[in-house]
């Protein structure tokens, strides 16, 4: 049998005492938090030890003794011995460590069932003291094989480290031991992590007890943190009470009218708006994180919105400065005049004979001749607009010291309605070829004496009469040759319409980055990678004759991949995501692209 004890490497210097921890249930291994130094009284030591159990709720005992030799206290290690008497253990640990040597020497002292103390050494001892014992030789081998099961083996562990890493993969509730059971390291993991308590007592205090452990030189502390603390409250109340009246506002009937409601699901900066308004309730929340999923939800949200807001201020430092706004307004006029120019040029290239095809004469005229008026209302309306459009600019300008995101979103917008005119001659496009697509479909399962069952979505069989027949042919031979000239406009308004897309996919992906990316649990695995931990290794520490093995306990922190798959913050994105095989397809029977997620009902 193998008994581990998880020693801190704090206490490896520690003045002799008593052993503070706790038994590992189901395993046989001990993890030793703390050493009470000699001087003491063994009623106030079962007191405090009895007051930390209550306040952490770890079964917290006392273990047994620690020794180390100094002048003036030849006799401590037998004073030590005696008092597991006084607190009764059903194993009582007495390590002992030697000077000039690095590795510990540990006895362990059983209690029978009538209570008397059984020592058992786990060290092995030379053949030489053996014989001087005067046992009979099968008395030696049952010894031999006693000392040889009842090994111990020290773990040393860095306890600032384990007490703030967290063990992956995470448990924030209570595991049911007989479904499942807690591993021997998670225990030791959550024994250390609350035994919070205990660490309070430093060198300074002027109780009758002193112990070592990791803050036993001062309790680690921030005065910014503590100040941030105190400001968190009321700022948090005041960012309740100004999102009470947001909700408040939200809630109006006339917000909650059909077309208000609709437009705003369909705008980014809505969208971006109840996004960073349900980040702040979580935020603002006055309850503290339940777990550990929660509390690093919460931290990278508030990271993320702190970026994001610095960003924003950088943009608006950027747009307010050597006229910037003022700039980009007498650029934007041209630019749509350039636009429009470019699309008229297109029409009427497509009006004649493009790259040399035959396209059907008089719906030629008629397609160009609409989409070319078209152009000519929207440049009318932006000649119209442009008196107000460094207005809008400036104002507009504003809304990034809500953060970048926002001014992204509405930059999206934006970019939606200054080409409102290429989406909808993509959709006129799109719908003239659609109709055309389906019309042939339909009629060529006439050919074939199929029809589209609608009741039960499949195609049955169906016969047909002479003049049903005769029509169809006539339909179908039209459809077929006015299909060329339909698909080619179709073809290149889909083509400038995928390039609007495009750009604004751009930034709906980097809002999406800038909302989601967990920069908190990132930036801990950069600068305090203990903290987010995958497992441990082992390495040997000190392995001299004499002595128990000791080995040392080192954390691996998560991978990168890991880290940002398992804190990403989830996003409320209303944006379409579909496969290329189901984009394709939707282009090639001309079925609507649209920025935003909808319901699409299969009819034929």
């Amino acid at each position: 049998m193998v008994l581990k004890i998880f020693f801190p490497q704090c206490c490896n210097r520690a003045d002799s005492g008593l052993l503070v921890g706790r038994w590992i249930s189901g395993h046989d291994s001990a993890v030793v938090l703390a050493v009470i130094h000699y001087p003491f009284i063994p009623g106030q030591v079962k007191q405090y030890v009895q007051q930390m159990q209550a306040k952490s709720g770890v079964e917290l005992s006392v273990l047994g003794s620690w020794s180390l030799p100094k002048e003036g206290q030849e006799g401590m290690e037998s004073f030590l011995r005696d008092l597991s008497t006084i607190f009764p253990q059903q194993r009582w640990l007495q390590i002992h460590r030697e000077i000039g040597k690095t590795g510990f020497t540990c006895e362990v002292l059983n209690r029978d069932q009538n209570g008397r103390v059984v020592q058992q050494e786990t060290k092995k001892k030379s053949k030489k003291v053996e014989e001087e014992d005067g046992e009979a030789g099968g008395d030696k081998e049952e010894q031999e094989e006693e000392e040889e099961e009842e090994k111990v083996i020290f773990v040393h562990y860095e306890q600032r480290k384990v007490m703030l890493s967290q063990l992956h993969p995470i448990q924030n509730g209570v595991p049911d031991p007989k479904t499942d059971p807690p591993s021997e390291l998670r225990q030791m993991f959550q024994t250390v992590a609350t035994s919070q308590p205990l660490f309070f007592m430093d060198r300074y205090d002027d109780g009758p007890l002193k112990s070592t452990h990791w803050q036993s030189e001062g309790r680690e502390a921030s005065i910014i943190v503590e100040l941030l603390k105190q400001a968190s409250v009321p700022l948090c109340l005041l960012i309740s009470w100004l999102l009470s009246i947001w909700t408040w506002i939200c809630n109006i009937r006339i917000f909650s009218l059909y077309p208000l409601r609709w437009l705003s699901s369909k705008l980014s900066t809505c969208v971006q708006l109840s996004y960073k308004t349900e980040h702040m309730r979580t935020l603002s929340s006055a309850k503290p994180a339940a777990g550990h999923t929660q509390f690093m939800r919460k931290a990278n949200i508030l990271v993320s919105f702190l970026v994001d807001v610095a960003l924003g201020m950088l943009l608006i430092s950027w747009l307010y400065r050597d006229n910037h706004i003022a700039m980009l307004a007498n650029t934007l006029v041209p630019a749509a005049d350039h636009v429009a120019k470019e699309l008229d040029e297109l029409l009427q290239w497509l009006m004649g004979a493009p790259a040399g095809l035959k396209m059907n004469r008089a719906l030629d005229q008629v397609l160009g001749r609409f989409f070319l008026y078209h152009i000519h209302l929207w440049i009318s309306y932006i000649h119209l607009m442009s008196p107000f459009i460094e207005g809008i600019l400036w104002y507009g300008g504003l809304s990034a010291c809500l953060g970048l995101t926002f001014a992204l979103s509405l930059l999206s917008d934006m970019v939606a309605l200054l080409t409102f005119h290429i989406y909808c001659f993509y959709v006129y496009g799109a719908r003239l070829y659609c109709l055309k697509i389906y019309g042939l479909s339909s009629l060529w399962r006439l050919f074939r004496g199929k029809k589209w069952n609608v009741l039960r979505q499949r195609v049955d069989s169906c016969s047909y009469d002479l003049d049903q027949l005769f029509i169809g042919t006539l339909l179908f031979t039209v459809l077929l040759f006015l299909l060329p000239t339909t698909a080619l406009y179709y073809l290149v308004f889909t083509l400038l319409r995928l390039v609007v897309v495009l750009f604004q996919g751009v930034l709906h992906l980097s809002v999406d980055f800038i909302n989601s990316f967990p920069l908190f649990a990132v930036g801990l695995r950069i600068f305090r990678p203990y903290r987010l931990a995958e497992g441990v290794k082992f390495r040997v520490l000190c392995e001299e004759p004499g002595t128990a093995l000791h080995l040392l306990m080192e954390i691996n922190p998560l991978k990168f991949s890991t880290v940002v798959q398992m804190y990403r913050t989830p996003t409320y994105s209303c944006y379409p995501k579909d496969s290329w095989a189901a984009l394709v397809k939707k282009l090639f029977v001309g079925e609507l692209i649209y920025p935003w997620r909808h319901k699409t009902i299969k009819t034929e």
